[in-house]
């Protein structure tokens, strides 16, 4: 007999908060121009650096929204799972793209480094301002989302993006002004690389992520041992037979599993609590549990150590029952 256990919990960004997005994003978009254009004009590449950094603000607070919108999505009879996934899809191609402007940067970097290029001293006070107005821009953007990051783990990741921008933006201040007071021209190529190594690091965490995830990876703030444990102590269970775990975008999580249980399946308050623990514990939002007397599918991977059962011939006939 099989039994079937399926609750959702969502954990998008609050429909309150379109408004904040839209402005943080509108903020940051603006100042990126500005800081290009100045960057290209007088030839800074501390300020292009800066304006890449701010331009992976704007992905970011595009997919944070993004991430959000999908989730009101209702999924469909062709795409049951909605469209969570494409935040997966837009994080990989962002990081790609991120990864394309650096190498571009540090290779301008390196290049007027060895040659010997700069910019004139005097410009220092320009990148000062400049740098000065994206603290202004962070800081805001920073500030309008900050009672969503209580809430949400999607605009909680905004906010500290924003927040170490604001960051950032000030070690640019500091270059322009040692530039401007010291004439330190080799500053500004130098700050680029830090900046443009800043960015790779953050980045390549994003890039892996992205591709772990896409390839149905556990997230990784989750530990399978643990999750397997969970469903191992729970009353009745005598192993837990092909255990899946994954996620369908970047805030929801999938968890699929047999319950090998020979005294037979259990109620549906075994089921909502079992349900609930895995969500309290491991912020799990979507579990599909089968208990079965013995299994009667072959595992598609042996990743934990239990003992090896024969594959029961035919399917066993039972009851579905579901929790929403």
């Amino acid at each position: 007999m099989s039994e079937h256990a399926h609750r959702h919990h969502h954990h998008d960004a609050p429909a309150g908060f379109d408004r904040a997005f839209v402005i943080g994003i509108a903020l940051n978009a603006g100042f990126v121009l500005i800081e290009a254009f100045y960057g290209w004009r007088i030839g800074s590449l501390a300020l292009l650096a800066d304006a890449g950094h701010n331009l992976s603000d704007v992905a970011g607070l595009v997919l944070a929204w993004a991430g959000a919108l999908a989730g009101r999505v209702a999924p469909n009879a062709r795409h049951t799972y909605g469209w969570r996934r494409a935040t997966i899809l837009a994080a990989f191609g962002n990081a790609v793209l991120l990864l394309v402007a650096i190498g571009a940067l540090l290779w301008e970097a390196v290049e007027r480094l060895l040659s010997g290029v700069a910019m004139p001293a005097e410009q220092g006070v320009t990148i000062m301002v400049v740098a000065g107005i994206g603290i202004v821009v962070n800081t805001a953007t920073a500030l309008l989302i900050l009672r969503g990051q209580q809430e949400d783990l999607n605009i909680r990741g905004a906010f500290w993006h924003m927040a170490a921008d604001a960051l950032v933006s000030a070690g640019v201040v500091v270059a322009g002004l040692l530039t401007w007071w010291l004439g330190w021209i080799w500053l500004d190529p130098v700050v680029s690389v830090i900046i443009a190594v800043v960015i790779l690091v953050g980045t390549w965490g994003l890039l892996r992520q992205s591709v772990h995830l896409l390839f149905d990876g556990v997230p990784p703030h989750i530990d399978p041992q643990a999750v397997h444990a969970c469903l191992r102590s729970l009353p009745g269970v005598a192993r837990v037979h092909d255990l899946h775990i994954w996620a369908t975008g970047t805030s929801q999580v999938v968890l699929t599993a047999h319950l090998v249980m020979p005294d037979g399946p259990p109620d549906d308050a075994f089921l909502q609590s079992a349900t609930e623990a895995l969500h309290d514990r491991f912020d799990i939002t979507h579990v599909t549990l089968q208990a079965v007397r013995e299994p009667f599918t072959p595992a598609c991977g042996r990743w934990l150590d239990e003992p090896v059962v024969p594959v029961r011939k035919g399917k066993e006939k039972g009851l579905t029952r579901s929790l929403t």
